[in-house]
């Protein structure tokens, strides 16, 4: 639980980090397209993080991860491994998951891209993983529990007839990619831990069309839907302040809902 309470000089280097990854995804919002290959996306990225931003790209080396992104196709839950032989047809959607490093703090996102005209039922799960994001984000606020924010996300998914992935969470974040506390996308209000002022933490679900149950692939990273179903996924970093909640990886698109 160490340095789970940021300072306002630490919040505003995140902030930072928050701006320039948002700038990631805006420079990559034309080049995720049909007939690109996944290592393509991470290649632009990487050299945009390092050339433009002059930022590190967090999530290469760590763990022993070789790529600076996690690219999530169709039925892949999360950690999907960038390929040159992979690319992107007519119909897919894709979880691009980026993170930034820029003066020693880290910000973490993700985005869902639907290529060409993807089913109804892929366009509707993308739409409702979404929201389901931002239910969680709106009940961020001092005095709040964690459990209120899984159960807004559960809550929301349920009704729309998916399902909330069970063994993949948000995280807190800084320093370091993955600090305390973790922020489960499922739950019951009034419990976990108290949120304060000062914690910084993602909230990204992964909500799926049919169970919530995943696997593993051999390769040791990729997480798929167990029944080969699609799953989605959105991603911000998060900030408590005294009033409520600052997304720090705010897109320029996006809105506030609340």
């Amino acid at each position: 639980m160490s340095n789970i309470i940021k300072t306002p000089d630490e919040l505003q280097l995140m902030r930072e980090a928050g701006k320039l990854l948002a700038r990631v995804f805006a420079a990559l919002d034309e080049f995720v397209k049909i007939d690109v290959s996944t290592m393509e996306v991470n290649d632009f990225v990487e050299d945009y993080i390092v050339n433009t931003l002059n930022a590190r790209p967090a999530s290469k080396g760590q763990y022993g991860y070789q790529y600076v992104l996690n690219s999530s196709i169709n039925e892949v839950v999360c950690h999907g491994v960038p390929t040159q032989a992979k690319r992107l047809k007519n119909g897919d959607i894709v979880n691009i998951d980026i993170t930034l490093e820029k003066n020693g703090y880290i910000a973490d996102s993700s985005k869902m891209y639907s290529i060409g005209q993807p089913l109804p039922i892929a366009t509707k799960l993308v739409n409702v993983c979404y929201d389901a994001m931002w239910q969680g984000i709106s009940s961020v606020k001092p005095g709040a529990t964690t459990g209120d924010i899984g159960h807004a996300i559960q809550n929301y998914a349920e009704k729309h007839g998916f399902s909330v992935v069970r063994e993949y969470c948000g995280h807190g974040i800084g320093r370091e990619m993955h600090e305390e506390p973790q922020i489960l996308h499922f739950g019951t209000p009034g419990t976990g831990l108290i949120l304060a002022e000062g914690m910084v933490f993602t909230i990204e679900p992964m909500i799926n069309q049919g169970t919530y149950k995943t696997k593993q692939k051999k390769d040791g990273w990729t997480v798929i839907t167990r029944d080969k179903k699609l799953s989605a996924q959105w991603e911000h970093t998060i900030a408590v302040t005294a009033s409520g909640c600052e997304v720090l990886t705010l897109r320029d698109e996006e809105s506030l809902p609340f």
